[in-house]
């Protein structure tokens, strides 16, 4: 496996982890089939979004992996952040 599928797979998994612990955490029903398809989802999500926005930063080839899987990971939690608080 290259360094950049391992940087897209590390990023995506990463940013699912770090958005996604408080809403698993705050539920205090049983989780129901309907919790765990969106949780699938969300992750699907997040990963199809790190592979895309870290292949455009290699593309465009500006900085190098390390600081684009930062900017990717900086900008899937920002988008979370962000989503949630547009939800409230």
């Amino acid at each position: 496996m290259n360094d950049l599928t391992k940087a897209q797979l590390t990023i995506g998994f990463l940013a699912v982890f770090a958005t996604i612990w408080h809403p698993i955490l705050t539920i205090k029903q049983p989780i129901e089939l309907i919790s765990i398809g969106l949780i699938i989802g969300y992750v699907v999500l997040l990963m199809i979004l790190s592979y895309i926005i870290i292949a455009l930063l290699e593309w465009v080839n500006v900085f190098d992996l390390k600081t684009n899987s930062a900017l990717t990971l900086l900008v899937l939690v920002t988008f979370r952040i962000l989503s949630a608080a547009s939800i409230c």
